[in-house]
């Protein structure tokens, strides 16, 4: 009997949870993992003027990042249009442990310093984010931070693409957290 108790005790203890402490997280005061994004967070464009869509990227926070990350950077998709990249940005520092809510559409924001912003080429052509524009479906964004094993990607620039940078970030990650809403 004691041994089938230390077992079980022993398999408990190896198994991961996704609450566990020090576990790498990622979240959002502006919307929980699953749910609604606001409409200050959607696209302005795709017409009609609905003064609550302002194209503010949303206030994003983690912790638990691995020990060995030397900057970080977030890349977000909209999950149900092709993995559409609606937002990469990246150089932020190790340092940090979030984003404000509304990050410059410029390719160096002076917030987090030192970061920079790939350039969205599509029904709005500007630097960092692009919010959900999705006026006839309800889509599911995903927003993931990854911590990276280099200070600089030093390879990107402002002439980069969405595809290229997403690409470099993934090999340079060694470790990766995940929130997504849906709008």
């Amino acid at each position: 009997m004691r041994w089938i108790v230390l077992a079980a005790l022993l398999i408990a203890s190896a198994t991961p949870t996704a609450a566990s402490p020090g576990a790498f997280v990622l979240s959002s005061t502006a919307f929980a993992n699953g749910g609604t994004i606001p409409k200050v967070h959607e696209c302005t464009s795709g017409g009609g003027h609905d003064p609550g869509k302002k194209n503010e990227s949303p206030p994003l926070a983690w912790a638990g990042a691995p020990a060995t990350a030397q900057s970080y950077a977030i890349v977000m998709r909209d999950l149900d249009n092709a993995n559409l990249i609606h937002w990469v940005i990246y150089d932020i520092p190790p340092s940090a442990t979030s984003l404000p809510q509304n990050v410059e559409h410029v390719y160096r924001p002076s917030v987090p310093m030192g970061s920079r912003q790939i350039y969205y080429r599509g029904s709005a052509s500007l630097y960092g984010y692009q919010g959900p524009c999705s006026p006839s479906t309800v889509n599911t964004y995903e927003f993931v931070v990854h911590a990276l094993n280099r200070a600089s990607l030093t390879n990107l620039n402002s002439g980069s693409s969405t595809q290229t940078a997403a690409a470099t970030i993934t090999a340079a990650t060694v470790g990766s957290a995940r929130i997504s809403g849906e709008s």
